[in-house]
Order: C-alpha cells, then structure tokens, then sequence
C-alpha cells in the first residue's frame, strides 16, 4: 500500500500479464468447477491469493472478497442504492448529543461454528482494530480527527458508538468492517499475537464468522473454496442462494477472459477492458455471458508530480514543482484523444478528479482545456525555452526540461496512458522517460518518495470524501503529491484541511456539499493531481447467475454474495 493504512483508498495492486493461449485451452477446471453447470456454485476469479484470513490485518482485494462471503459488520452501503442498509445492527438512533449511535443488534444469531453473537463481539471486535500490537490497516479509517471510536455494550444486544464530533458520514464509516467472534481471538488478542492470528495456515475449522459462506478449503496458489453457512442470520430467508462459492486464482486477465468466455469461471472482481468487449459481445450473442453497464467509474487513473520536501533539493525543482509547470501539462493533453487511444472510446473527459458517476458528490470545476500554445507560455514563463529550436526545452542551466514518470508495468489502460502523455509533452518539448514498474517497486518508490512523476490508479471504496481524508488532508499517508506533512506545506492544501474538516464534521447536506465544491475549485486550479478520463464500467457475467447486481466498486459483484443465485440446469 501506499501508505501506513488508509481511510477509504487502496492502491490498485493487479498486475496484467499476458498468457500463452494454447496453455489456456488445455487447461482442465477443478472437479468444482466442473460441476458447477448442474449445481449451486458459482466460480468466480481472483487475481492474487489473499495476503491472510483476517481483514484487519490485510486490505489487499482477495482478502475483501473473502471478508464479503465469510463474514458480516453491523451495518453495510449498498453497492448500487449507495445508501445505508442495516446488518447485524437491525436498527439504530442518533442520541441527543449528536455524535453517539445506540445501535439495536439481531437477536438469535450465531457464528458459523454454533457460538451465540452479542454485543461483547461487537466490543472486543473494535478493541481488536485498536490495539496497537495488533495494528490494524483499519485502525486510522476509524478514527475521526486522530480520535478513535467508543464503543460500549449496553447489554447483550445493544450498542452504543460514540464519535469523538459530530460526523458528517455517521455510521458509513463502518461500512466493511466485519465482526469478528471473540471467543476465537481473545486469547490471540490478550498474548500480543491477533496481527499473526487467522494467517493462510489456519486450519478452515479454526475460522467462524457471520457471512453467508464458511471456508471448506484452501489450495495454496489454486483456489479457495466456501460453502453455505447454516447458521447465516438470513437463512430462513433463503439466503444464501448459492451452495457454494469456488474463488479460482487467476493472475493474467488475458486468461481470465478466456475461461469466462468459454464457461470455466462465472464472474470475476473487475471491469472488463475496452479491448475484451468484442469478443464477450459475441459470448453474449451466443447466450454464454452477459454483459453489464455498470456507469461510469467512480475512479480515473491519476497523474502527479512528487512536491515532497526530499525532491524540492533538485535543480529541476524550480520548474518541475510549480503550479504553472502542471497546469502546462494540463493544456498539453487532448482528452478526446486520450479516450479514443487508451479506451478505445469507452469513457468519459474529466471534468474534476471526482468522477460524474459520483453525483452526489461531482461538480463542474474549470480544469485547463487542451491548448498547446498556452502550456508553452506558461513553461518560458517557467524558464523552459528552445533557443537551439530542436523542438526540445532547456533550462535556464541549459540542461533539458526531463522526468522520468513511473506506472505500472502490464497494465492496459496505465501503460497506454502513460504512452500518450509521453507524446502530448514531447509536443510542448518535454522529455519524459516512461519507467514502467512492478507495482511492489513502484509504491515502494512512491513511499520513499525517489520519483519525479507518477501515473497510477487508486481505488475508493466510498463515494463520500469524508471517507477518503487520507488523500485530502494535507497529513494523509495517501496525500499523493506529498504524504504526511507535519503542517500543510501550501496554503492551499491548508485551505483544503480547513473545507474538509466541515466535510466531515457538518451535519448538515448542503453545508457539507457546498464546502467540497470549493475543494475541487481548489484542486482544479492548483492541479496537484490530473485525471483526464474516467472509463465506463462494463462487468461480464455468466448466464448461469442470476440477482447479481454489477456496481461500480471493487469487487463489483461479490459485494453482495448472498444475492447470487445459479440458474437452475435447463
């Protein structure tokens, strides 16, 4: 990850290699999977094996997958809605001192192994997530104003859950945090050792949760497979629909289209890429698959330039952190041929960092348009000028006007862009060395700041901005242009501090919306960061499954696991 942990943004960290195809016909499925088309599985992939069985611990994509079938918080966002929905909290109220919850939990509900769930569960799941030996990646998402939550059981079935101030976003901010049964990790947690508890070895018996699906077993660098759980609170509601769930590893996505294509797995936790439609059009014309719209992506691959302290000491600081040196590289680049080259057409202009599949909270801001002649005043105003006219900027000590941008390697729609910004500021006589990287190095390279440029993805896992203080709150670890500053560094980004403290801490809707407007006028004149497109989600399925409800989060499907239900065998 980009940093220590992280409020409500995760670094996309699926790298996309390119398989042999031969390898992939041949290739026979395992016997669940096999069986899937007369049975209640559903087999869908994951790219990487899950980095441990304990959410708490691991914010990785595979680990979440499994969070969503194995276990369940006290109160989930609908994926689709984006609203609220109750849990294991069946109802809740917002107490006169407007910043404490009394949350009314389900009665009569079990763990997976038979043991009864009270809110001493609830208690010692928090206790858990702030335990400093433990620590927690969710630890810091929990906290409001560097502040943890307090929780207190009432009695056995009732909770209360104070914020440090009132809190904008309320009870969202448990959205994705499961709960956890005490009387398997107690001990873990009184001995010092809950970060090292539920790791890949744990034995699947030694594992309980709430979710609609258990852990059956677990085939190292295979796959992993889940059944129905007996004890889910919807049970007797006909949830799960879904016997079982088979999560078949699958790290190239070139393969992975090839076994949704020709039936070996039903669904997978990402978008499809413009390139894959043409032929998973066909699978859908043949009646194999069917294709989605999900909407326009709530996020757009990002470009910014490193503005830490360590980087100021260049020689090339002088033009390479102003403000006028990025809004150049934001006339240099014509979004409409952006689109068309990186994807393929399949995606929307930027109009501001929050994408406009993001309503609630998107506004207009001025970004600047495509205009070469204005970038390149505004890079001789910066000292970058061609007097030798070889279509090449020098500065002021003669050296060329060059950075190296860092993305990462084997992934489509970063590698294209990358190409394309190259070429766009080689246009205004910018030299850019494109270093396409391993995403283990790249962030490695972020984190310890020895980059000039990066071009790089985040995914948010919440639509409100008060979930994702980290990246705009001048002291966030995933402030990308330069994390964890001590004091803000510009007033600018103090002036953002300031406008997001009342994102977060208002009550009121419209107060709330309106100080985030004036964060993106912010951010759109500054340009810290650039976004200059944010794609249409399309999400592939089998027409084997049946009440999958696609949205524009990752995963985009498995978000609401005991929804899913396999079309009976014809």
């Amino acid at each position: 990850m980009l940093r220590r942990s992280t409020v409500a943004i995760a670094l996309v960290a699926g790298v996309l290699a390119v398989a042999a195809v031969p390898a992939i016909r041949h290739r026979r499925p395992h016997a669940d999977a096999r069986s899937a088309r007369n049975s209640g599985t559903i087999v869908a992939s994951i790219r990487a094996e899950p980095r441990s069985f304990n959410r708490y611990t691991s914010r990785d994509l595979s680990t979440t997958v499994l969070t969503y079938l194995m276990h369940s918080g006290l109160v989930h966002v609908n994926r689709v809605t984006n609203q609220l929905e109750p849990d294991l909290a069946e109802r809740w109220e917002l107490l006169p001192d407007g910043r404490t919850f009394r949350l009314h939990l389900r009665p009569n509900v079990q763990f997976s192994d038979g043991a009864p769930f009270s809110a001493a569960d609830v208690v010692f799941s928090f206790n858990a997530i702030y335990d400093e030996k433990a620590a927690s990646v969710l630890a810091d998402s929990l906290q409001v104003r560097g502040k943890p939550l307090v929780v207190a059981a009432e009695d056995a079935l009732t909770v209360t859950i104070r914020f440090p101030t009132p809190f904008g976003a309320g009870l969202r901010l448990l959205d994705g945090v499961p709960i956890y049964p005490r009387h398997r990790l107690a001990t873990a947690l009184a001995a010092g050792s809950f970060r090292s508890a539920w790791g890949l070895t744990t034995a699947a018996a030694d594992l309980a949760g709430l979710g609609p699906f258990v852990l059956r077993r677990y085939e190292p660098g295979q796959r992993l497979t889940f059944d129905r759980n007996p004890r889910f609170w919807r049970h007797d509601r006909g949830f799960p629909k879904a016997d079982r769930v088979v999560l078949e590893i699958v790290p190239d996505q070139d393969t992975e289209l090839l076994q949704l294509d020709n039936g070996a797995i039903d669904l997978t936790q990402s978008e499809l890429r413009p390139s894959d439609l043409a032929a998973l059009k066909r699978a859908g014309s043949a009646g194999r698959v069917a294709v989605t719209d999900a909407g326009v992506a709530l996020d757009g691959d990002l470009l910014w330039i490193n503005l830490g302290d360590a980087r100021s000491r260049d020689p090339r600081a002088q033009w390479l952190q102003a403000g006028d040196f990025r809004r150049a590289l934001a006339h240099s680049v014509d979004r409409r041929t952006f689109i068309d080259t990186v994807y393929l057409g399949e995606a929307v202009a930027a109009d501001s960092i929050i994408s406009p599949g993001n309503a609630g909270w998107h506004v207009h801001a001025p970004v600047p348009e495509f205009d070469p002649a204005s970038a390149r005043r505004l890079l001789a105003n910066l000292g970058l000028t061609d007097n030798d006219h070889s279509s090449t900027l020098r500065d002021r000590r003669g050296e060329p006007a060059r950075f190296a941008l860092l993305t990462q390697k084997g992934n489509t729609s970063l590698e294209r862009g990358a190409a394309v910004l190259r070429d766009s500021f080689a246009s205004v006589g910018l030299q850019v060395d494109v270093v396409p990287l391993e995403v283990g190095s790249l962030i490695d390279r972020v984190m310890r700041g020895d980059y000039d440029a990066a071009y790089f993805s985040l995914v948010t896992t919440d639509s409100d901005p008060s979930l994702n203080l980290d990246f705009w709150l001048s002291s966030g670890g995933a402030h990308l242009w330069n994390p964890e500053q001590r004091v803000a560094a510009t007033t600018w980004e103090a002036d953002i501090d300031r406008l997001m403290d009342q994102v977060s801490t208002t009550i009121d809707p419209h107060e709330r919306r309106t100080a985030f407007e004036k964060v993106q006028e912010i951010i759109a004149r500054e340009v810290p960061v650039l976004c200059f497109a944010f794609p249409r989600q399309r999400i592939a399925v089998s027409s084997r499954i049946v009440d999958a409800t696609p949205a524009p989060y990752r995963p985009p499907l498995l978000w609401n696991p005991a929804a899913i239900g396999v079309r009976a065998a014809q």
